[in-house]
Parts: C-alpha cells; structure tokens; sequence
C-alpha cells in the first residue's frame, strides 16, 4: 500500500494479477462533505485524479467528462452574463426608472461583486453541481440545515429556470421590434412573441442536450461572439453618432450634468428610485453562478470554477459600466423611449435610433440578438445541471427520471426537457400583460441573491469555525467582504418588490408582481416541507453507497442517507 500525491491510498500487486485499487479516506482531506467526520473510506478500482477524489469524498460519482477548463467556464458564464442583451432588456428596469445615469451602475456593480466573491470562495470549498444548497446544508446548524437547505435549493432553482425564457423573451422582443422599425404596418401581438420564443427555446433545448465537449466549444465561441459584438456596438454608438443630423438642433454628445444627472422616473423620493433601478445592474450582471454548476464537468474544479466566477464578475461590471457611459453620453430623447414615441415596445432600439443611422441600429441590434441567443442557450445549460443536481437529491417530484444522464450525450437530457416545459409555463405569464412577465426578470435577481448569500451568511457567523476554505478563498478579507454582501442583500431584497407607481397611481398593470411570483412559491414549498417533505428530505444525499466501507466498525454503524453501512471490504464496479 503507496500514499499518492493526493492522500489516495492506492493497492499495487507484485504479480499484476490483482487489480489496483484508489482509497479515499474522507475525513484525511481537510474538507467538508455529507461523509465527513464518519471514518468513511471510499474505494475504487482505479487511479483518481484530485477532480474525482473531491467529488467522491463530497460524495457524489463522477458522472460527466470534465472538458470544461477554466477559460471554457469561463465563456459559458460570461455568455450567461451576456452584457449586451441584458443591457438592452433592462432599459425599463434601470434608464426608465432613474434616467441615463451611469451612477447607479458604478455603485451596484461594487456590492454586485462583493456578492460574486463571496460566492467564490465558498464554491472552492464545494465544487459540486449542487452548488449553494450543499455548501448550506454543511454549515448551517443541524437542527436547522434540512429546512435552510430547502429554501436555498428552491430560491437558486427559481433563478436559474426563469433565466432562459427571460433572456429569449427580450431577444424575440428586440427581434420583433426590428421588423415593427422596417414595417410600421406591423404591430406584433403577444401571439407572435410566445410563438418566437418558443422557437429559440426549442432550439435551446436541443442544443443543451448535446455532449459536453460540443458544448464547451459552442460556449467558447458564443463568449467570443458576445464580447466582439460588444465592442462592435460600443464603437457603432460612439463612431457612428449622429445625433446633430437624426435630431435637428441636438450636440454630439450630453453635457456632463446630463449624463450623470438622475432623472426620477417613479412615485418614491430619488434615494428610492436609485435603489431600484439596481435591479437592471443585477440582471445584466447575474450568471457569475454558472460555473458553481458545471464545477462536476471542469478539470482543477476548487480553484478553476472560483476563479471563473471572479473574472465573470469583475470583467462583466468593468466592461457594462464602459458600456453605460455609451448610452449616457449619446442618448437624447428619455421621454419618447418612455412613451414609446416610435412604436416599437423595446426601449433599446428606441435608444440606437435616437443616436445613429436607420441601417447602423439595425446592425447594432442584429448583434444584440445573436448574443442575446448564445446568452439564453448557456441560462439553459447551466439551469438543467441545477435541476440534475436537485433531483440527484431527491428534491423534486420524479427526481429519478430528471436524474438520469443520457449513455449517449453523458449530458442530462431530462433535466434539460422539464426546465424547458416550465420554462414554456412561465412564458404564459406574456398573456398577463408587461408586469406579469417582469415578474419573471425580477423574481431572478431576489432568487438569485437569497441563494447565493446564504451560504455567505452561515460562513461569517455560526460556521465561521468550522468553514474549510478551499485552495481558492478571500483570506482575511472574507468576513469583511462576506458582511458586505449580506447587507447589501438584505437592504435590496424589499426594493426589488417595488411598484414603480404609489397611490392612485397604483394600477394593477403598474404592479410589481415579484412578491407573489417569488414569494408564493417559496410560501408553498415551505408548506410542502412542513407537511410532508420534512419526513424525507434531509438535504444533499451521497450516492456512493456501494463504495464506501469503513474502517472502524462503531463508526460503520451510522448510516449514509438513513440506511446502514455494510462495513465488509469490497471492490466496487468501475465509476
């Protein structure tokens, strides 16, 4: 019996008879896992790599090709960002709640990361798909952790399926909008925009069932493609301003008060309203999380997902505040995109036809569309391994079908399939009106937020002795940078649920539906909990069992996911 490298015990054989065994002794590695603090051995019959040790001693099997590096996770979070069309489907979230100003996104965009960072470091210190919800049902107290573990699955499940249809929503939007500019004829009904995305989440849903190696390729190139066309459309507003010969009378550019002004566009004192139109910088700049979920299929995953989620974050918020000084310096009219003076229901193209020539905003918004297709395919992607994961756990309804992985693709085609039907469900919430359907923009940002800080908050307070940081982490900037993020959370989670309207200027159609699209779920949940789930659900299971034996019998005694260990050595099948 050798040590290797990476605290695996590894069984040679003299005559090369015998099969070579990998040992894993959980509790060796400085981590923690659902196995941890039970004497528990894993054993495989081959050689492990660090990636595979993790995830077995965390205790899950390795089930997916690890083709994703750090720069293809990387790309797959980034085309998630998606800076550009979510720039542009958030002008109604922030430019029409407190004007041009690129102040709301310099401030937000600090917090917004301080979030991400926080995130990171507790994503080294639990690679897995699961994500936040293991990281809390490890430090969170245990009489509490079931129930917290629960709320987090469902808040961060939220998030990621209202993700795609949101994204392929604006994008069929902004496609629409640009025949409505070339045909005035045309007025598009709510028919037209389910029936388009419909189509693009189709094809969504093909292409996230494919294999990974194909989907890390197609991420790369859709990365590659968004930051291009962000750079091109950043220099089309700059380079091809017209603004004197489209507006007669206009200057080239806003004078600094203009484009730093706020311009309050609600019913609430400005102080109100700069917090508000936060919810734009939070939506563009959401998908940080990404490659927390894809931490199973990427090689070095405790220090490449980590690192992947901190440039994600930082390069995202650096470039769309470049980005923000476009739009400030060059936007004219705030009242005709307010009013829809042009007819084309999209703010963003309202916006490009203010500052350049007719065929210079179709190009630019032809751009945003394609980005916008490769950002809703990686929501999609990234949303289907959250529901494997779950399922995994046993979390929802049929959890052993959304669980299974494709022989063919080793991709989880199922869980792709049931988030595309929810997806279609959500979708009808068009059919409501625009305040039904923003509901689903806004439900992601609280979602997301809860989720992700929670873990942050049980780190920097009851757990602050027993959090294991992993190779990746803040050092003795956490906790500050962790109280950060928890205040900036907690202070945002009420404004998201603001109308922009009070009074009798509160109409049903001005409503903010968040509170209830949200927080109704999550009240049904916990009820579900309560009732039933409470019983079952304990919180992430192993499902390693036929690998584990024990090397101390009294600890062999307690038992993986309620059932009892057998503490006789055995060599288990290939993972």
């Amino acid at each position: 019996m050798v040590k290797s490298p990476h605290n695996i015990s590894v069984a040679t054989s003299r005559t090369g008879l015998e099969p070579v065994r990998s040992v894993v002794h959980v509790d060796e590695l400085g981590i923690s896992s659902v196995l941890s603090n039970r004497n528990v051995t894993i054993q495989v019959d081959h050689v492990l790599d660090s990636d595979e040790e993790r995830i077995l001693a965390l205790g899950y099997k390795p089930e997916f090709k690890r083709e994703f590096s750090l720069f293809s996770v990387f790309c797959v979070s980034f085309s998630v960002l998606g800076l550009l069309p979510s720039i542009a489907s958030t002008f109604d979230y922030q430019q029409l709640v407190v004007g041009i100003s690129p102040l709301p996104w310099l401030v937000a965009m600090i917090f917004v990361t301080s979030v991400a960072y926080s995130l990171a470091e507790v994503c080294s210190a639990f690679p897995t798909a699961s994500g936040t919800p293991y990281a809390v049902s490890q430090l969170a107290p245990k009489k509490y952790a079931p129930v917290l573990t629960w709320i987090t699955c469902f808040s961060n499940w939220m998030c990621q399926i209202t993700a795609s249809p949101s994204v392929n929503y604006a994008g069929a939007a902004m496609m629409l909008a640009c025949y409505s500019f070339m045909t005035p004829s045309y007025t598009p009904t709510n028919g037209h925009y389910y029936a388009l995305t419909t189509g693009i989440q189709v094809s969504h849903f093909i292409i996230s069932s494919l294999p990974t190696k194909f989907l890390a390729r197609f991420n790369t190139v859709g990365t590659i493609c968004n930051i291009l066309f962000l750079i091109i459309v950043w220099i089309m507003i700059l380079g091809g301003n017209k603004r004197p010969e489209i507006n007669e009378g206009a200057s080239k550019w806003n004078s600094n008060s203009k484009a730093w002004g706020l311009t309050n566009l609600t019913d609430f004192p400005v102080g109100i309203s700069f917090l508000m139109s936060f919810l734009g910088v939070i939506w563009a700049m959401s998908g940080y999380d990404s490659p927390f979920h894809l931490s199973e299929e990427c090689s070095n995953a405790a220090v490449a997902a980590p690192k992947a989620i901190v440039l994600t974050s930082t390069l995202g918020g650096a470039i769309g505040f470049l980005f923000m000084l476009a739009i400030a310096y060059t936007l004219y009219d705030l009242d005709a995109i307010v009013n829809d003076d042009l007819g084309l229901g999209q703010p963003y193209v309202s916006f490009l036809v203010q500052v350049v020539e007719k065929k210079v905003a179709l190009a630019a918004t032809a751009l945003t569309i394609v980005s916008s297709y490769f950002m809703g395919q990686s929501c999609m992607l990234a949303a289907s391994r959250v529901t494997f994961a779950y399922s995994r756990d046993g979390l929802f309804p049929f959890s052993s079908i959304w669980s299974k992985v494709n022989k063919k693709t080793q991709t989880p085609v199922n869980a792709v399939f049931i988030n595309f039907i929810l997806g279609q469900l959500l979708l009808l919430l068009m059919f409501g009106g625009d305040a039904s359907i923003g509901a689903i923009f806004s439900v992601g940002g609280i979602a997301g937020f809860v989720s992700f800080t929670i873990p942050t908050f049980l780190k920097i307070t009851v757990a602050k002795d027993k959090f294991k940081p992993g190779p990746w982490n803040l050092g003795k900037f956490s906790t500050p940078i962790g109280w950060v993020s928890c205040a900036f959370v907690l202070l945002m989670i009420p404004i998201l649920c603001f109308p922009t309207a009070r009074g009798k200027n509160l109409t049903p159609d001005m409503m903010n539906w968040t509170c209830l699209v949200y927080f109704g779920v999550l009240f049904i949940s916990l009820i579900w909990f309560a009732v039933d789930a409470h019983k079952w659900y304990k919180g992430p299971r192993a499902n390693i069992d036929d690998l584990i034996v024990y090397e101390d019998s009294d600890m062999g005694s307690e038992p993986i996911n309620g059932v009892p260990q057998d503490t006789k050595e055995t060599l288990p099948e290939k993972v």
